[in-house]
């Protein structure tokens, strides 16, 4: 094992701003350490943080004689034993049998919950005593992911089916080679871009600067001149304001169709029915973007509402049920971190780049935990309060508010909109009609063309993308400014990859693993939050 020298780690003073504290009784030693195992740490970088781990503790220790502090209640027993945990971790990870055996240990447990979730998802994949082949590949694709091989997740599949007495269903044809993909007319073009403006609930107030700019965005994308573009906009707000008797005409409520059938009585399904996706006024003091120290354009989102999750049939269990959201203004950045802008927080960060991978390129090989000290970071590098972005925030900036399947919009044509597993990739659910030119990752905003509804690039495809909150089903009922659980065992990340296939790429997509898992095709990109006042 290699030795590197590393400065020694300073974890936060006030145990309320991280949770590694409370990991000084966990099995893994690892994590006990506040380490990544995967990432093979050195007996330099273990005793580094078991010192700076008892170091933390040892300040505490006052705090045994005060029970009533709320500080001392939160630490409780790690006062007394936390210590001897720690020394005993660093013990066992320095002794290279014992170390060995939690090492076969880990892997044989990440192995079995790996097919425990397998299996799980096989079972949610059936329906009506079918699996479907698009469903199959997805369990495929999810078993490589999580390291299982080949023979262990086709018979797991087999076992499941024989134990369900189900079936596959016929595999659907390959589609035939498309030479090349027909951009959208421009009558198609204004029509889409005049449907999105009546589904935003547009009218003369509610049109601010900030909002007339990402409008102008919206319709570049859709291929449309600016000059068009604002007469488009300028005659639908005059429309508006002739027809304000009939204010409902531009207030159509979306239904969603469920794919079980109405749901039972005691169900919200009222509020679903009533909630109108639209976007709010936002103040117009602010600018539309900014770029922050390391050069991020951050792309100011109005307030606005939607429906989070897909009734979709590709849609997976995680997805549903339907949960409409609203929420405040915030600013998001345009394109995930790349590796020049991670490296100003991490310089040592650069022997980690992917082979080929330039400093345009997004950040892989980084953790949740490594993600959300860069937010600390660059918070306090800029004045600003910057962190990941929580899911519901995630989907809003990937989908906007008409409930479309990818960023871009519904239409699957595929390369010139995303970095996915294609023909220049080698795996088993590659699509070999499409080669974009890059085998692995590509510089962010390579794909203009797949630019969100809020203009935000590579939201589909590249490098999935951290995302604040741990693990939970979605709700089902109305939320406003939702976050997830502030710990658990997995945190989620969205977008899909230059792994995953084009149908792993919709918006509504999720998928989790644990805090400190790192891999070459997970990233992040960043929120910067709207201080009270300041919006909406």
């Amino acid at each position: 094992m290699l030795a590197v020298t590393s400065a020694p780690p300073v974890f936060p003073d006030d145990p309320r701003k991280w949770d590694g504290w409370s990991k000084y009784r966990a099995d893994n030693p690892y994590e006990r350490l506040c380490l990544d195992a995967d990432s093979e740490p050195s007996d330099e970088l273990i005793q580094q943080h078991c010192a700076a781990l008892l170091q933390w503790w040892q300040s505490k220790l006052p705090l045994k004689n005060q029970p009533s502090n709320p500080m001392a209640q939160l630490l409780g027993r790690g006062l007394t034993e936390a210590s001897d945990y720690l020394v005993q971790a660093r013990l066992d990870l320095l002794d290279p049998q014992r170390r060995q055996e939690v090492d076969e240990s880990l892997a044989a447990q990440a192995d079995q919950n790996a097919l425990d979730e397998l299996i799980k998802f096989i079972g949610f994949s059936i329906n009506g005593g079918v699996l479907p082949a698009e469903a199959e590949a997805n369990l495929v694709e999810f078993g490589q992911r999580n390291g299982l091989p080949d023979e262990q997740i086709n018979a797991s599949i087999e076992g499941e089916l024989k134990r369900k007495g189900a079936r596959r269903s016929k595999l659907v044809p390959e589609p035939a080679p498309v030479a090349q993909i027909a951009a959208p007319s421009r009558a198609d073009s204004e029509k889409e871009y005049l449907r999105i403006l009546c589904l935003g609930s547009l009218n003369m107030g509610s049109a601010s600067y900030t909002v007339r700019a990402m409008l102008a965005q919206v319709a570049e994308n859709l291929g449309i001149a600016p000059s068009r573009g604002e007469q488009l906009l300028d005659k639908f707000l005059e429309d508006q304001e002739l027809a304000l008797v009939k204010q409902g005409n531009c207030k159509p409520t979306i239904k969603l169709p469920s794919r079980y059938g109405a749901p039972p009585a005691e169900e919200p399904v009222k509020p679903i029915t009533d909630f109108v996706p639209k976007i709010h006024q936002a103040a117009t003091q602010l600018p539309p973007s900014f770029t922050n120290p390391i050069g991020a354009t951050m792309v100011l989102l109005p307030p606005g509402d939607f429906i989070m999750g897909s009734d979709d049939p590709e849609a997976q269990p995680n997805e549903q049920p339907l949960t409409p959201v609203s929420l405040s203004t915030f600013s998001i950045a345009q394109h995930p971190i790349t590796n020049a802008q991670f490296e100003q927080f991490d310089p040592r960060h650069k022997t980690k780049r992917m082979d080929g991978a330039g400093a345009d390129h997004p950040v892989v090989y980084v953790t949740s935990l490594e993600a959300v000290k860069f937010c600390e970071w660059l918070s306090q590098k800029d004045g600003r309060t910057y962190r990941l972005p929580t899911e519901a925030e995630w989907e809003f900036a990937a989908r906007g508010i008409d409930g479309r399947k990818y960023p871009w919009g519904n239409n699957s044509g595929r390369g010139e909109f995303a970095n996915f597993a294609d023909a220049s990739t080698a795996f088993a659910w590659r699509d070999p009609q499409m080669n974009d030119g890059y085998p692995v990752t590509s510089p962010v905003g390579a794909f203009p063309r797949g630019a969100s509804f809020f203009a935000i690039e590579d939201m589909a495809g590249n490098v999935w993308e951290w995302c604040l909150d741990f693990y939970q089903p979605l709700a089902g009922s109305p939320k406003q400014n939702p976050r997830g659980p502030a710990s658990g065992m997995k945190r989620m990340y969205r977008g899909g990859s230059w792994k995953s296939r084009f149908t792993n790429l919709r918006a509504t997509a999720r998928a989790s693993n644990a805090p400190n898992y790192s891999c070459n095709d997970i990233g992040f990109r960043i929120v910067c939050e709207i201080e009270r006042g300041e919006g909406t």
